[in-house]
């Protein structure tokens, strides 16, 4: 918990106890103390003595008072201390425990102040009688105190336990949180039976981040308790993603111009959440400032230091925190504590005159002898009776809170009953167990385990708020596992069950990623969509992936979907009108060979060897054929068969016009009959057509053994699209193929170029010229556009190739044939095909 101010600025208390040594107006010396000693508010005598530090006083009536007046009464401070009355007298009645020894209490008001709480553990660590100065004796004698018990807040608790730390007597808060006070180095003799915040800032942190607010406000005490517990909370949000907006410090005696700075942050913010480590007293200052101002849209989420206090639950009209959420430290049940708080008259033997204001202040009445009782309305008797009477002294809801000072009480009394049995026991080994079964042990750091309750305020129709447990958070256990929320249904500000949105920039969508505002922390951000290609499928992504190279991300850029494969099928329009193409030029072909078979002992088939006319349409039919190996999806056998197949029946073909060619240029340059003929016979024909295939067919074979064709992905021509295609393998054997072609086809136009004029009523030389000049210009015109044209289009130009150039094979050279030899059959004669020459003879 927290405290006033830093003690180290008080040192002036630390001087009231110095010891000084005075001379009476006798001869003897005397050693007294300077200033008034102090008495401790409540005490017993025993065997041994535990020491309490309570706040029985909270503040002053008016702080521009030089003390003039009394501070007020803090019922809390008495409920601390009947606590740890209730577990001596436990104590002392068992058997078991510390059998035959009783165990005293010396109970001081530290009233609120730091310096005094450090002049009250001084004055428990000496004894305060005066002794006679003898030679080289102390003043004061050592005090029997064994341990103490208290502070509340944890600045007192740095400064006594720093002040105690040399005597090595045990302190053992049940409030003082800091985290700071777990430095064994600085506090080695302090423990407390209370969590540190340090877990309790990380649970915070984690509660935050688990709904969802990653923007939020932050208001602390100004102390020990609230920096140090503000620090860890900042650093565990920050690395849970959590920003703060701001981060303010406050003090219930902050002047008002800087509260109204507070105010004003809180107004001009856009966070809707604000943390608030603070204190019960400094809670009750704010919230009486807020009320002023109506702030009722923040949800709050509080420490333990005010979270289940009921005082603030009803001080809070406006419901300005209603639908809080917490930690706490968990609920805890004592049995017969609470009949023995309720009976306050044991106090009486103790200390008459806090027991008369204590007395006073409980039922709200005087006693006759006191100095205000001509103003009095209503006379003490002394036998009032705490059935019936609401107040924050009668309030059990700090419970939990009782219990760890009853705890501490029996952590001393464990301690001491194990030293008498093991002299080398140390406090901080101490193991036992509860009347209730709670266990009770402590760290290497003096701290027990870290276990919160988290609070919910939920508003009753009656006006009341009710303190909700709807969840736990474990320290011990697996990170996972350590926060968890029950299936309750919980209250939110303005009584709303949504849970509230704090965030600076709303959630990235999948399919965007975020990109932080220059300047601003980075929990603000603009969401920027993925680009094409790339893809986020979470929320809140800070990158965008890129997608494998066979996939393309989806619209909303939230997936990646498996490209598309595009290859020239059957089933679209442009390869079914290549098929049927290919389908028509070969069944013209085979119409065209039955016409000629039918006719084959016609003088026009017979002329310029029939049976170079049969084979030329056979490897026409072979060339329309192979086109359609180009259609369809590759595979590594289509790959290697559409170029072979194209290669070598486009070589046959042209080998066969070639064969025709070179035969009617040496009919019509011989000088006699069959002179030339000789020469070039059907042996050599054939040997001609073989040859000049053979020449193909082991390009192919080398093409194939070194580096074939073979099925390839195209990711660069779309980036959508996947393009099936077939690599050349060696580019080098592809346009060896297509060159050598090209070779025969240019010495083919030039020995037909040169028979063009050769006499004959029916001259096949012009005709294989003419389907020469288209074969040539249809592959030169190939070339640009194969090269440019991207993906199945450079399939559907290859095709088109092939197709246009058998077609100009086939209508060329034997459409003007079955032209006579169907329409007009009076011409194929012989001696209409012979003219002036006898070209049946040479043949």
């Amino acid at each position: 918990m927290t405290s006033t101010h830093s003690w180290p600025q008080q040192g002036w208390a630390i001087l009231q106890v110095l010891l000084v040594v005075s001379f009476s107006q006798a001869d003897e010396q005397v050693c007294r103390q300077m200033g008034d000693p102090e008495n401790p508010q409540l005490s017993q005598d025993g065997n041994m003595v535990l020491g309490g530090i309570f706040s029985f006083y909270s503040s002053w009536k008016d702080r521009m008072d030089t003390y003039l007046h009394k501070p007020l009464l803090n019922f809390r401070g008495f409920q601390f201390a009947q606590a740890m009355l209730f577990a001596i007298e436990e104590i002392n009645n068992s058997t078991d425990l510390l059998p035959g020894v009783s165990l005293g209490y010396k109970i001081y008001d530290e009233c609120g102040s730091i310096a005094r709480s450090v002049k009250v553990a001084l004055a428990l660590t000496t004894d305060n009688t005066v002794v006679a100065a003898l030679s080289k004796t102390a003043c004061t004698r050592p005090s029997q105190v064994q341990a103490i018990i208290g502070e509340t807040s944890s600045s007192p608790c740095m400064a006594i336990a720093t002040v105690l730390g040399p005597f090595y007597i045990p302190m053992i808060s049940h409030f003082a949180t800091c985290a700071c006070l777990s430095d064994k180095t600085k506090y080695p003799s302090f423990l407390r039976t209370i969590p540190s915040d340090y877990y309790q800032s990380r649970a915070l942190a984690h509660l935050v981040k688990y709904f969802g607010w990653t923007w939020v406000g932050a208001i602390r005490n100004n102390d020990d308790y609230g920096n140090n517990g503000m620090a860890t909370f900042t650093e565990t949000a920050q690395q849970l993603g959590i920003c703060l907006e701001y981060s303010v410090s406050f003090f219930r005696t902050d002047p008002s111009d800087k509260i109204q700075e507070i105010i004003d942050i809180v107004k001009t913010s856009t966070s809707k959440v604000i943390v608030a480590f603070m204190s019960h007293m400094d809670m009750d200052v704010l919230i009486h400032v807020l009320s002023q101002h109506n702030l009722t849209e923040y949800q709050w989420v509080g420490s333990e230091g005010w979270i289940v206090d009921s005082q603030i639950a009803a001080m809070d009209i406006h419901h300005i925190l209603d639908g809080a959420i917490g930690l706490s430290i968990p609920k805890a049940h004592i049995s017969g504590l609470r009949e023995f708080m309720l009976d306050v008259k044991p106090l009486n033997s103790s200390n008459n005159g806090l027991f008369t204001e204590f007395w006073e202040a409980l039922f709200n009445c005087k006693f006759r002898q006191s100095a205000s009782s001509a103003n009095i309305q209503r006379e003490c008797t002394g036998d009032e009776d705490l059935t019936g009477v609401q107040n924050s002294y009668t309030d059990m809801s700090l419970m939990p809170v009782f219990n760890n000072v009853y705890k501490g009480v029996y952590t001393v009394a464990h301690a001491l009953h194990n030293i008498l049995k093991y002299p080398f026991t140390h406090i901080k080994n101490i193991y036992f167990k509860t009347k209730e079964g709670e266990e009770v042990y402590f760290d290497e750091n003096g701290d027990p385990a870290a276990k919160y309750e988290i609070i919910n305020w939920q508003p009753r129709e009656n006006g009341v708020v009710e303190f909700v447990t709807v969840g736990l958070y474990d320290a011990s256990l697996a990170p996972e596992k350590q926060l968890h929320l029950q299936n309750k249904s919980l209250i939110w500000a303005r009584n709303s069950k949504q849970v509230p949105v704090s965030v600076c920039s709303e959630k990235c969508p999948p399919g965007t990623r975020k990109v932080l505002q220059k300047g601003r922390p980075v929990c603000c951000y603009d969401c920027i969509r993925c680009a094409e290609g790339e893809i986020s499928n979470i929320t809140d992504s800070v990158t965008c992936v890129r997608c494998l190279p066979e996939y393309w991300s989806n619209e909303r850029r939230d997936a990646c979907i498996k490209k598309e494969a595009v290859y020239l099928s059957y089933e679209e329009i442009m390869g079914a009108l290549l098929t049927a193409a290919s389908v028509f030029g070969t069944c013209t072909t085979a119409g065209v060979a039955q016409i000629f078979f039918k006719h084959r002992k016609t003088p026009i088939v017979r002329a310029n060897n029939s049976e170079l006319s049969f084979l030329l349409l056979f490897s026409l039919i072979l060339c329309f054929l192979c086109s359609l190996t180009f259609i369809g999806q590759p595979s590594d056998w289509s790959c290697m068969l559409r170029h072979v197949a194209f290669g070598i029946t486009f070589v046959l073909c042209i080998s066969c016009v070639l064969g025709k060619t070179i035969l009617v240029l040496m009919a019509f340059r011989a000088t006699r009959p069959d002179s030339n003929m000789k020469l070039f016979g059907h042996t050599q024909q054939r040997l001609c057509v073989l040859g000049f295939t053979l020449i193909q067919v082991v390009i192919c074979i080398i093409w194939l053994t070194s580096s074939p064709p073979f099925p390839f992905k195209n990711f660069k021509e779309f980036k959508d699209k996947i393009i099936l295609e077939c690599a050349l393998g060696s580019a080098v054997g592809y346009w060896a193929v297509l060159g050598y072609i090209g070779i025969l086809a240019i010495l083919c136009f030039i020995f037909a170029f040169l028979a063009r004029k050769l006499p004959d009523n029916f001259n096949e030389a012009k005709f294989i010229t003419f389907s020469m000049l288209i074969f040539c210009a249809v592959w030169i015109t190939f070339i640009p556009a194969y090269v440019s044209s991207p993906g199945k289009f450079s399939v559907a130009v290859e095709i088109f190739a092939i197709l246009a150039s058998s077609f100009g094979l086939l209508f060329c050279i034997f459409i003007p044939k079955c032209y006579i030899i169907l329409l007009k059959p009076e011409k194929n004669t012989k001696k209409n095909m012979m003219g002036k020459k006898t070209l049946e003879a040479n043949l």
